[in-house]
């Protein structure tokens, strides 16, 4: 499986959230053992997610429009 931009990002968010400090590598910290640290790693989640939802949603429509008068598997 190739790694895609959006993979790259969540692993970005997942190094920089490590323990381990990378900022060498080019990584900033996010401190998510403080409010603001969890605040910024939880809404890059929300927004992986919302990114993820509307990629899934595509090839539902393309079987929609594919089969009229079908509905397609929802899960």
């Amino acid at each position: 499986m190739a790694i895609t931009t959006s993979h790259k990002t969540c692993l970005s968010l997942d190094m920089r959230a490590a323990p381990y400090d990378l900022r060498e590598r080019g990584y900033e910290p996010v401190r998510i053992r403080t409010a603001e640290g969890k605040a910024e790693y939880a809404a890059a989640h929300r927004g992986f997610s919302a990114r993820g939802q509307a990629l899934r949603a595509r090839p539902v429509e393309a079987i929609d429009r594919a089969t009229p008068g079908e509905t397609a598997p929802r899960s």
